[in-house]
C-alpha cells in the first residue's frame, strides 16, 4: 500500500513538473512591473502596454485624468476608459490618443463614467487585457494587433448599455455612420513634436445594431451626427441581455480615414480568441529568442524586462494597399514611402537597447536604420529624442552611436551607409533651430575649444562635452570604414579625446570648465545637474565609453581608478539638489537604495560596474552586478529602481543576466560580467545559437572561477560580436569566492582607444 502511495505521489509530482515546464516565455511577463510610480518616486514609470512588439499603437486602461502622464497607476482604483496610447514616458507624455469606455446610463465625461475595479479581477498580459468594471457589471476585453484592436464588452441586462468614445481635447472630430454601425473621428491632442496638420484618424465598427447614436461636445450631448471642436466624442447605445457581448473592431492611422480602414484589415475575420492566440504566439516567438533556466522570480524579471525591451522604438509606418511601408512624416507633414520609427530617447537607449536589437533582432533594426535616414532626409537632422518628431529633451548626440553600432555590426544595409554618415556629420556640426536636444547645442564652442564652457549659458555643459567626445569616436569609426579623407578621419579622432579637457586631477573627477580655461568654482562633486545631466560628477566621470584606459591613466593608474570606483559605493548617499531647487525623483531613488552614491535608477552610471574589468579586478564587477540584479529588480509593481526609460534599464538586466554587456557600442565588444541564469540559449536570426551555461550558479556563487568559450579556456574580459554571431558555447564555473588570477593580464582588458585596439 505504501509503495502504491509513493508511486502516486511521484506521478503527481511528475505531472506538476510537466505543467510547470510548459510555461512559455510570455507567461512570465508582468506588464504591471514598474506601475507603482508617481512624480516623486519612480519604480519604473511604466504602464501596462497591451501591444504587439514594436507596434504602432499600444492600449492601456486609463486610471489617470486626461493629459496626465501617469495614465495608469497601480494604486488607483478607477478606470476612466481604455485608451490608445503612444506615450513613451510620463515626462514626454502622449499623442494620438482616444478612448472607449462601456457604461450603463448617460455618463459621458471621464469623472462620471469612471468605474471601480480590482487588480484581483484584472488579467494583464502583453497581448490581452481583461477587467471587470464593478460599477456597471461589465467585463471589458481587448486584444491588439500592430495598428488595430478588437474589443469585447460583456454587458448586463439593460436598456441603457452604451459605449462612450472620447476623442480627447485640444482639437478633435467625430462622426457617426448609423447605416454602417460605425464611428469615425480624429484626435489632434499631442505634447509637441508634430507638424500643424497632425491628426490620428480612427474608425470603430460595432457588430451589433445600436439603439441610437449621439455626439457630444465637452461632455454634453448635442444634436447632429458630426462635430468638430475642442473636445468631442460619441455615445453608442444598446439594449442588451445579461451576458450579451458587443464587439468593436478599431483601427487608426496617422495618414487618413481610408488608411485606418486598411489598417483594420489586420484583424481579418479572426475572433477575439483567435487574435489572442495569434498574439500569444507572436510574443512567444519574440521573447523565445532567448530561452533561460533560472529561479522562477528571476524568469519573471527577465522576461518582463525583455518585453519592455521590444516595445520601443515603435513603428510609425503603415502598409499601403500594395503592402509597402508608407508613413506620415512627423517632421514635414507629408505622406512618404518607407519606414519610420519613433518614441525613443537615444540618451537612454544607445547604451544597450540598440545593441540588444543588433544581436537578437537585427532585421528589426535594419528597418529602424532606414527610418533614421528618412528622418534626416525629412528634417535635416538625425533624431535624438523623437516623440513622434524632434523633442526638446536630454543631451548628447548619441544618434551617432546608434548609427555606428548598426553599421559596424553589419546590420545596416550598405546602401544606407553613406547617407547615414552624412547625417552624422551634419548633426554633429549644427544646432536644430527649435530643439536644443537635436544636433549639438554648443557645437561651435566644442569644435573650437574642445569642450563646452561652463559659463556661457549652456546648461549641462560637461555632460554634453563627454557625450560629444564619445559620439565623435563613433563618427571616426565610420569615417575609417568608408575611407574618408585622412584629414577628416583625424579630426574626429582628435575630438574623441576631448573628454580629457574636463578632467580635474585635484578631485580625480570631471568638472565644468570656463571659457578662459579655468575650472568652475566652487565645485561640489555631489551637486546634481548644473554641469551634468540628472546626475553628479561621481556619476558622469565614467562616461568615457571608448577610452577607459585613457581615463585610468588620468586617474593615476589602475589602483587609483578602482579605488574611485569603490568610492561610489562606499560614499554615503549625500547630494546637493540646489540646481533643481527640490529633490528630483532620480536623487531620491539613489538615496533610498542603500548602495552609496550609485544611482542605477538613471542611465549615466549604468555601465560603471563593468569598468573593473579594464583595471584587473573583474571580481568586483561580478559582485556588484549580482547586488544590483538581486536588490533593484523585482517582478512587482514597484519592480524598478527608477525610470525604465524605453527599454534601456530593462535591456541592462537582460544583458547582465546573460553575463555580458556592451559598454562601448561601436567597439564590436561586450564586456564580461557574470551570468545570473543557470543556462540560456540565444537563437540568432542567422540560425546560429549561443549557449550559455553557468555551473554551480546560485545566490552564493556569484564569482567566475573559470570560463570556457567553445570548449577552450577563456580569460578575456570581453566577447567579440563577430564571434558570438557565429554561435557557440560559453561555459562558466561559478564559486562563492573571487578568482583573483583570472582576467588580470593587460591583454584581458576590453577595447580602449588609448590601448591595444583588439
Amino acid at each position: 500500500m505504501r509503495k502504491l502511495k509513493n508511486m502516486w505521489i511521484v506521478a503527481c509530482l511528475l505531472q506538476v513538473s510537466v505543467v510547470w515546464a510548459e510555461k512559455a516565455p510570455v507567461d512570465y511577463v508582468n506588464p504591471l512591473m514598474g506601475t507603482l510610480s508617481d512624480f516623486k518616486l519612480s519604480a519604473g514609470n511604466t504602464y501596462p502596454a497591451v501591444a504587439m512588439p514594436w507596434g504602432m499603437n499600444f492600449w492601456v486602461p486609463q486610471t489617470g485624468k486626461m493629459g496626465d502622464g501617469w495614465q495608469y497607476k497601480y494604486d488607483q482604483y478607477q478606470i476612466r476608459g481604455f485608451k490608445q496610447t503612444h506615450q513613451p514616458s510620463p515626462w514626454i507624455n502622449d499623442y494620438g490618443q482616444f478612448s472607449l469606455m462601456p457604461v450603463i446610463g448617460n455618463k459621458i465625461n471621464e469623472e462620471e463614467r469612471a468605474s471601480w475595479f480590482s487588480h484581483k479581477a484584472e488579467t494583464v498580459t502583453p497581448y490581452y487585457y481583461g477587467v471587470y468594471l464593478a460599477d456597471y457589471d461589465i467585463r471589458t476585453e481587448l486584444v491588439p494587433t500592430e495598428r488595430a484592436v478588437h474589443f469585447r464588452f460583456t454587458f448586463p441586462q439593460s436598456d441603457s448599455a452604451a459605449v462612450v468614445i472620447d476623442a480627447f481635447d485640444k482639437g478633435s472630430y467625430i462622426r457617426v455612420v448609423p447605416e454602417e454601425n460605425k464611428i469615425i473621428g480624429y484626435t489632434t491632442r499631442n505634447s509637441g513634436g508634430v507638424p500643424d496638420n497632425f491628426k490620428n484618424y480612427f474608425v470603430i465598427h460595432f457588430d451589433k445594431q445600436p439603439v441610437s447614436f449621439s455626439v457630444w461636445n465637452n461632455g454634453k450631448t448635442v444634436a447632429g451626427q458630426e462635430l468638430e471642436s475642442n473636445h468631442v466624442g460619441a455615445v453608442v447605445r444598446f439594449s442588451t441581455q445579461r451576458g450579451e457581448q458587443v464587439q468593436a473592431r478599431v483601427a487608426s492611422s496617422f495618414i487618413s480615414f481610408e488608411q485606418a480602414e486598411l489598417n483594420l484589415k489586420e484583424l481579418g475575420g479572426r475572433s477575439l480568441e483567435q487574435l489572442k492566440d495569434d498574439g500569444e504566439k507572436k510574443w512567444n516567438d519574440v521573447l523565445g529568442r532567448i530561452a533561460i533556466d533560472a529561479d522562477e522570480d528571476q524568469k519573471q524579471v527577465f522576461y518582463s524586462c525583455l518585453y519592455r525591451s521590444v516595445l520601443f522604438p515603435r513603428m510609425f509606418f503603415e502598409m499601403d494597399s500594395a503592402g509597402k511601408p508608407v508613413h506620415y512624416s512627423p517632421y514635414n507633414g507629408k505622406v512618404l514611402p518607407g519606414y519610420m520609427f519613433t518614441d525613443t530617447g537615444f540618451w537612454d537607449t544607445f547604451r544597450c537597447l540598440f545593441p540588444l536589437l543588433n544581436l537578437v533582432y537585427p532585421s528589426v533594426n535594419q528597418q529602424m536604420q532606414e527610418g533614421l535616414l528618412n528622418t534626416y532626409k525629412e528634417s535635416g537632422f538625425l533624431p535624438e529624442w523623437a516623440s513622434p518628431g524632434h523633442r526638446d529633451c536630454m543631451v548628447g548626440n548619441n544618434s551617432a552611436s546608434v548609427v555606428a553600432d548598426g553599421i559596424l555590426k553589419g546590420v545596416t544595409p550598405k546602401n544606407l551607409w553613406s547617407g547615414l554618415y552624412d547625417a552624422m556629420v551634419k548633426s554633429a556640426n549644427s544646432e536644430h533651430p527649435t530643439s536644443t536636444s537635436t544636433g549639438r547645442l554648443g557645437y561651435e564652442y566644442y569644435n573650437k575649444l574642445g569642450y563646452i564652457p561652463y559659463n556661457v549659458g549652456i546648461k549641462e555643459n560637461a555632460a554634453r562635452t563627454l557625450e560629444y567626445a564619445y559620439n565623435d569616436w563613433c563618427i571616426w569609426q565610420i569615417a575609417k570604414l568608408l575611407d574618408r579623407p585622412q584629414a577628416e578621419q583625424e579630426l574626429y579622432r582628435q575630438r574623441s579625446m576631448n573628454y580629457k579637457n574636463l578632467y580635474d586631477a585635484s578631485h580625480k573627477l570631471m568638472r565644468g570648465k570656463n571659457e578662459d580655461g579655468t575650472f568652475q568654482a566652487p565645485f561640489n562633486p555631489f551637486k546634481w545637474g548644473d554641469a551634468f545631466t540628472e546626475g553628479n560628477s561621481w556619476h558622469y566621470s565614467w562616461s568615457v565609453f571608448h577610452d577607459v584606459e585613457g581615463l585610468i591613466h588620468l586617474m593615476d593608474g589602475k589602483k587609483s581608478f578602482t579605488g574611485m570606483l569603490d568610492s561610489v559605493f562606499s560614499l554615503p548617499p549625500v547630494f546637493d539638489d540646489s540646481y533643481y531647487g527640490f529633490v528630483i525623483h532620480e536623487i531620491r531613488e539613489m538615496q533610498i537604495m542603500d548602495m552609496g552614491n550609485y544611482a542605477h535608477g538613471n542611465q549615466p552610471i549604468q555601465h560603471m560596474i563593468y569598468l573593473y574589468n579594464y583595471a584587473q579586478e573583474p571580481w568586483k564587477t561580478q559582485y556588484w552586478l549580482r547586488e544590483v540584479m538581486n536588490r533593484m529588480y523585482k517582478p512587482t509593481p514597484d519592480g524598478y529602481c527608477g525610470d525604465e526609460d524605453n527599454g534601456q534599464t530593462s535591456a541592462w538586466y537582460v544583458f547582465s543576466a546573460l553575463g555580458f554587456y556592451p559598454v562601448c557600442p561601436g567597439s564590436g565588444q561586450y564586456v564580461v560580467g557574470a551570468p545570473l541564469v543557470r543556462k540560456a540559449v540565444i537563437t540568432l536570426e542567422n540560425g546560429n545559437k549561443i549557449t550559455i551555461q553557468a555551473e554551480n550558479n546560485n545566490k552564493n556563487n556569484r564569482y567566475i572561477q573559470r570560463m570556457m568559450m567553445n570548449g577552450k579556456d577563456y580569460t578575456r574580459n570581453y566577447l567579440k560580436h563577430d564571434d558570438l554571431i557565429k554561435g557557440g558555447s560559453l561555459n562558466f564555473k561559478m564559486g562563492d569566492k573571487p578568482n583573483k588570477k583570472r582576467g588580470i593580464m593587460p591583454q584581458d582588458a576590453p577595447y580602449s582607444m588609448s590601448g591595444q585596439q583588439k
